[in-house]
């Protein structure tokens, strides 16, 4: 079993920044790709970013790309989503992931977090 533990989030203003963090404990996660999603207030779940078990690909959603950087550090069995330019649309919580690849499908992920509220004021 992983436990996922996100952090990092809170109330920014348009324009600012903001880092997430993942910790996974339970068992390494080195050897799984890691996802970050969100879910705004009356909106679905959707994926964010996506990096691969060996910090060889990343991958982003089309809001994200340019903004946000997603990284990880297996050393440490935690993931990154450094959040740039942050704009009120951005408000959701945000949820990391862990399974067998980076995508874009949640129904692919084995393991969630509980996820951390970002909320981007005009």
């Amino acid at each position: 079993q992983v436990q996922l533990v996100e952090s990092g989030g809170g109330l920014v203003q348009a324009g600012g920044s903001l880092r997430l963090s993942c910790a996974a404990s339970g068992r390494t996660v080195s050897n799984y790709g890691m996802g970050w999603f969100r879910q705004g207030p009356g909106k679905e779940r959707e994926f964010v970013a996506g990096i691969s078990w060996n910090v060889g690909s990343t991958y982003y959603a089309d809001s994200a790309k340019g903004r946000f950087t997603i990284s990880r550090d297996n050393a440490k069995n935690t993931v990154y989503l450094q959040m740039n330019s942050l704009k009120p649309e951005d408000t959701a919580v945000y949820y990391c992931a862990a399974g067998s690849a980076y995508t874009k499908l949640g129904s692919l992920y084995d393991y969630w977090g509980q996820g951390t509220q970002v909320t981007v004021s005009s």
